[in-house]
Order: structure tokens, then sequence, then C-alpha cells
């Protein structure tokens, strides 16, 4: 029995859930996952997982073994990564989760930098404008818009953007346009449901020193940002949005921007990773190229 496949594999079932899933991602047969799981609790002498018709779950034994595999694999594979480093060609593969209209926008218009820079890093792009468990998915880092919430990851931040509120010509011509906060009572917006939430994101503002929440009146609500700018050009309501997603949109009259004199809260964008004793030469040159597009575009944002 190789014992580092073995401990990758039971990392991967643990991740993926089932052993099938585990399969597949390992382009596997189940039996084959399911061999080297009971091999290796034939090896240690003990059970690592109850198994049900319906879900798996760790035995405390199996717990402590699957934390044991994840630093012993990490370890492997910066010392792999870091031989490679010294021989000046960066060697892996990356998972990444993070949300359709980031990676739309800055990273994957970016990616034929990255893969001059790094021809033998790989990268896997796990899009969801939902909030993910970087552990349960198998993810080496997630990047998100946001304050982050406290946790065990470690998180840095790589950029900022700007709230634009927009309408659609159609819309101010049948409306009118508010030129205050408070002339925002009397018009409709297009609501964006929040995948924690599940309720629509207040609208933020701010006034000198004071934070100000408007209430919106929604008749229309959507839970994706390109069906969500795709609402407001089409009239339907006005919008709050990330600036770098209408950029293009304003620029071709599609939606006109509105209360530009009137601040709201610049958006964070933090990469967030695990804390590890070694984090991996691959993980830390994405990090740090993150950092620099990010960076670079921000006079656009």
């Amino acid at each position: 029995m190789d014992r580092l496949q073995a401990m990758e594999t039971y990392v991967r079932v643990i991740e993926a859930g089932s052993f099938k899933k585990a399969a597949d991602t390992m382009h596997v047969l189940p039996s084959t996952v399911t061999r080297t799981i009971k091999e290796l609790e034939s090896h240690l002498g003990a059970r690592l997982l109850n198994r049900t018709t319906r879900a798996l779950s760790m035995t405390d034994a199996g717990l402590r073994y699957y934390d044991s595999c994840k630093a012993i694999l990490s370890d492997v594979r910066v010392a792999e990564s870091m031989v490679a480093q010294e021989t000046g060609t960066l060697q892996g593969a990356i998972r990444v989760g993070t949300t359709p209209s980031l990676a739309k926008n800055f990273l994957i218009p970016a990616l034929p930098s990255f893969r001059e820079r790094y021809p033998g890093i790989t990268l896997d792009f796990q899009l969801d404008d939902a909030t993910v468990d970087i552990i349960q998915r198998g993810l080496d880092c997630v990047i998100r818009a946001g304050e982050p919430s406290p946790s065990r990851l470690v998180a840095r931040r790589i950029g900022e953007f700007h709230w634009y509120v927009c309408a659609s010509p159609n819309y101010l011509q049948s409306h009118g346009e508010p030129t205050t906060l408070d002339a925002l009572k009397q018009h409709v917006a297009v609501g964006y449901i929040h995948s924690q939430t599940g309720r629509s994101t207040r609208w933020i503002f701010q006034q000198g020193t004071n934070v100000v929440t408007m209430p919106m009146s929604e008749h229309v609500s959507v839970d994706d940002t390109d069906a969500y700018v795709a609402a407001g050009v089409a009239g339907l309501g006005l919008i709050r949005v990330a600036s770098y997603m209408v950029r293009q949109h304003i620029a071709d009259g599609r939606l006109v921007r509105l209360l530009a004199d009137i601040e709201a809260p610049p958006e964070p964008v933090s990469i967030l990773y695990p804390h590890s004793r070694h984090l991996a030469p691959t993980i830390r040159a994405f990090i740090d190229w993150c950092s620099e597009i990010m960076g670079n575009a921000a006079s656009d944002w």
C-alpha cells in the first residue's frame, strides 16, 4: 500500500463526502477508493469512518488522522514546491474558490500573464456567489468581497471597490432621477438576495461620519450578479452594484450612474487560506499575483 496515496485518498473522501465523489475527483473506480480505505484501516488497526447508506462520518480516531494527513500532505507539497522553486520552476495544482464576477472581470482576463510567469502551475477555479467551506470543498484559497467573518482562515486584503447606484435610461424617463438619498424612497430597486442571509442586501451610504442604511422597495429579486445587472439594464429598477461590473454599461449608455456625489463605504476584497506552518510557494505565488493585479486595477474600480 502506498501510504501517501492512501492518505490522499482518505482526505479526498472526507472532503468530497462520499466514496463515489472522491473517486470522481481522482478519476478512479469507487471500488478502488473503498479498497484503499479498508487497507488503510487494516494497516492502522482502527476504524476511521462510520458508514451508513446515507452519509459518512469520521470517528474520533478518523478526525485526528484526517488533521494529521492534511498537515503531512501539505508539508509534502511544500517540500516539492521548494525544490521546484530552487530550480526556477514552480509546479503544482491550486484550487481556487471565487465569485463569477471577480473571475470574469479580473482573474480570467489576467491569467495569460500568470501562465507566462508560472507555466508549471495549474489552476482549478470553483465559481460560486455563495460562501463556501474552504476545507470541505478541498480549496487552497478563496477570493471574496466584503469584510471577512472571524474564522480560522488567514485573510489578506488584496483590493477594494466602490458601489455605484445605477438605472437604465428607460427607467429614468418613466420615473425620474433621484438626486438625494431621501428621494430613493420614491423609487423601486432590484433586490439582490444574499447567499448567507437569504434576504436582500442593504443599501448603505456614508454622509460625513454617519453611515446610513436605506430601505428600498423591490418588485423583482435575483441571486446572481449577472442577472442583477441585466435586470437594471432592462429597466426593472435601480441597482446598487460593484463599479467594475457596470463601467462598460455606463460608457455604452445602457446604464446611468446616479448619486455620484454621495459616497458609499468601499467594499474590501480579500484572499483567504488555511493556517499552515509553511505556505506552499505555489500558493504564495498565486496570492502575490492576485494582490498585484487587483492593485493595478484599483484605479479602474
